[in-house]
């Protein structure tokens, strides 16, 4: 799978696709009572593991949470090592006072943004230049 580097081929070629639901992020002290099947995401830092999940998810198993979102997938088969993408992307939707957060995976970067501003945000990505 060839993937992309170039700052602008990325963003002409993100074709973002709204994930259906409504995700939360979460931290617990008893990470064993999420199943694995269940997380969209996990990652550790030094104060705690951070899972990204479904919030009826979270609802189901009692988290507590403060920020409900939107979760977007660029498509564009991005590499790892490309310069920009974020950056533009960030800014894009900061200059309409959407904020976002963003994860880089193996094959496509996915953000999450605040799930009220959903449709401005998909707008905004699909006319960035």
């Amino acid at each position: 799978m060839t993937r992309e580097h170039n700052t602008n081929s990325l963003i002409k070629n993100a074709a973002p696709k709204l994930n259906k639901g409504r995700f939360v992020f979460v931290t617990t002290t008893e990470p064993e009572k999420i199943p694995s099947s269940e997380l969209l995401c996990q990652f550790r830092e030094k104060e705690g593991t951070t899972y990204i999940l479904e919030k009826n998810i979270a609802d189901k198993y009692g988290f507590s949470y403060f920020f409900i979102a939107s979760w977007i997938t660029l498509t564009v088969h991005s590499s790892l090592e490309a310069v920009g993408l974020t950056a533009r992307v960030a800014t894009a939707l900061a200059k309409e006072g959407i904020s976002c957060n963003a994860i880089a995976a193996y094959c496509h970067d996915h953000i999450f943004v605040p799930y009220k501003d959903t449709d401005r945000a998909m707008n905004i990505l699909r006319k960035i230049k």
